[in-house]
């Protein structure tokens, strides 16, 4: 078994997926940007903004049957090839100065549609090529991604575009077209099962397939519910430290290190997953990080606005990859290969829309003082926290070597 490093094909699906996570941080950023730029309307860049978390949203679940029943590298290939034509030509369009808001519009509608159909074919990929034995390592260097992405790219958006309107694009274009090239050359083992026969060749069967074994699967729906519920409040909380520094005077510059500190966390935490779940327990990990949650949010309750929430926020987030490691890990190993990819996408449909309504129950909150408002969440963390300790799911969640030794 060789290391993972020289690992030539997890490499390539892992370099993939970050590109392809690095132009969707960038895009959320450059739309907005070249919106305003051609005298466009708050309300315009709230629209896109919609059509592209909509479409996100509205093709995940169908496209984890997709990355069941199809041929899962043909997937990769095709959403990389046809995300860097979008973007290409969306460049070319205002490089040529035949800008439209219905051309981003229909830009959105597809980076929205193909970001979102290539995540569950790409999660349900990493057992194919990466043997069990190193499938919590492989997923522990997973977490880092989202972080990396979320501190180069909104950087890189805005510095791309000052240099011409068409550059966050063009960038786009050009990374995804170099995962598109590497994908090319990815190797992925014929699957020894018959993806139709678990559930029949109906589209529809196929997605309530998915469904059916999440909810007849004790430790997956538990861990699928306490994820909701983290992100929901998680979510939450961002939006009202931003609003509690606002409403204190905390300059932009110090703000913008308040965020950063978040991302920080999280890749400090990527980095040390896999040394850290091989150490602890999952029932531990899963417990010992609500109720570590719960207390460094009742902590940003009393600190003073600015740098210090900051640092709370981001020791709070440093446990987030070494849950999602534990819990991923898990999926994985537990699930059959032929409902891998919808697994994922109900798993990332629910989280998703926690994650997209956290900011509203954060808005409403912050409207009662910040302070107020993160008592609440933490308050919320706390009732998080006591129902894992007292689940007798997750005090008895297995570890991954469990798993594999028992043949998945």
């Amino acid at each position: 078994m060789i290391p993972l490093s020289r690992n030539r094909d997890y490499n390539i699906l892992w370099s993939s997926q970050l590109f392809s996570e690095l132009a969707g941080e960038v895009t959320q950023v450059a739309f907005p940007l070249l919106i305003l730029a051609f005298a466009g309307t708050p309300w315009q860049i709230g629209l896109a903004s919609s059509v592209l978390m909509i479409a996100h949203m509205a093709a995940i679940v169908p496209a984890g049957v997709l990355a069941d029943r199809g041929n899962r590298k043909k997937v990769l290939v095709v959403c990389q090839g046809l995300r860097a034509v979008v973007m290409a030509g969306l460049g070319v369009a205002v490089l040529l100065d035949a800008y439209s808001f219905p051309l981003v519009l229909a830009a959105a509608l597809a980076e929205g549609f193909l970001g979102s159909v290539f995540d569950p074919a790409e999660h349900a990929t990493l057992p194919q090529v990466v043997p069990a034995a190193q499938l919590e390592q492989a997923v522990a260097r997973n977490t880092t991604r989202p972080f990396v992405a979320t501190l180069l790219g909104p950087a890189a958006a805005g510095l791309l575009f000052t240099l011409g309107h068409a550059g966050p694009f063009v960038a786009d274009a050009v990374v995804l077209g170099v995962s598109f090239a590497a994908l090319v050359f990815l190797r992925v083992p014929r699957r020894s099962a018959d993806p139709a026969a678990v559930d029949g060749r109906g589209g529809r069967g196929g997605v309530v397939a998915g469904f059916r074994w999440v909810l007849g699967h004790r430790p997956i729906r538990a861990t699928l519910v306490w994820m909701i519920c983290c992100n929901l409040v998680f979510s939450a909380v961002v939006v009202v430290v931003l609003a509690e520094s606002g409403a204190n005077g905390v300059g932009p510059g110090e703000i913008g290190l308040t965020m950063t500190c978040l991302g920080v966390g999280g890749l400090l935490g990527g980095l040390c997953a896999g040394r850290l779940a091989a150490l602890l327990s999952a029932p531990v990990i899963l417990v010992g990080f609500s109720w570590l949650a719960a207390v460094l949010v009742a902590a940003m309750a009393v600190a003073p606005a600015g740098l210090l929430l900051g640092v709370l926020l981001g020791g709070a987030m440093f446990g987030v990859p070494l849950t999602n490691t534990t819990v991923l890990t898990y999926q994985l190993l537990s699930t059959p290969d032929t409902l891998r990819g919808r697994v994922s996408s109900i798993a990332g449909f629910c989280s998703g829309g926690a994650g997209a309504l956290g900011p509203l129950a954060g808005g409403l909150l912050a409207g009662a003082g910040g302070a107020t408002g993160l008592l609440v969440c933490a308050g919320a963390l706390a009732v998080v926290a006591l129902g894992t300790t007292l689940s007798p799911v997750i005090r008895r969640f297995p570890a991954p070597g469990e798993l594999v030794a028992a043949g998945g």
